[in-house]
């Protein structure tokens, strides 16, 4: 029994120690620095294709959509904070479409860590999102972003032939709506 009882305390702090090194190894990309490169599917919609400003088929990288700013929540169909936040980036969405200055120049995507392409439709549906959402069904991104945990936001600068800077990183919802869109303003320089 005692011997039962060291071998699972050591098996625990052998995980502890791991888990705080592979966390401490993976920190997700922080404001100023680059996103880390990784590839996405061309949308088959038309609708979202022209949303990102992107044509045809095969993989694209983030620094290849139209805009200034491009804003990557990363979600999980699985995550609670996730479900209440949606509504809230929906909103976000929707105010960013309708203001002449931001419009065609700041974009949202969401990525599903975890999540397979069905799982991602059924989230996409029951929340009505209407910006593209792919699925990271084995964890790629997720890893590649420094496994963070859901819901995470990023906001990169991109433009043409420079790799996207990260203006904004943060676990969590948005709280201010306004605050957060001037903020990506002056980040971008969006005037």
């Amino acid at each position: 029994m005692k011997r039962t009882i060291e071998v699972g305390v050591l098996l625990v702090l052998l995980f502890f120690t791991g888990h705080i090194t592979l966390w401490a190894g993976t920190q997700p990309p922080q404001e100023n620095s680059i996103l880390p490169d990784f590839q996405l599917p061309i949308p088959a919609s038309t609708a979202q294709q022209q949303y990102l400003g992107l044509q045809g088929k095969g993989l694209f990288r983030i620094n290849q959509i139209k805009a200034k700013a491009v804003i990557i929540e990363i979600f999980s169909m699985y995550c609670p904070y996730c479900q209440r936040e949606a509504p809230n980036i929906n909103k976000l969405y929707q105010r960013i479409e309708a203001d002449p200055e931001l419009e065609g120049k700041v974009k949202i995507i969401g990525v599903g860590a975890g999540n397979s392409p069905f799982e991602v439709d059924i989230f996409r549906k029951k929340y009505q999102v209407p910006f593209p959402l792919f699925s990271d069904n084995n964890f790629t991104i997720h890893k590649c972003l420094g496994e963070t945990r859901t819901p995470y936001f990023f906001v990169v600068a991109t433009g043409p032939g420079t790799p996207p800077k990260v203006i904004y990183s943060k676990l969590g919802g948005i709280e201010d709506l306004d605050a957060f869109l001037k903020s990506i303003r002056v980040r971008a320089g969006i005037k």
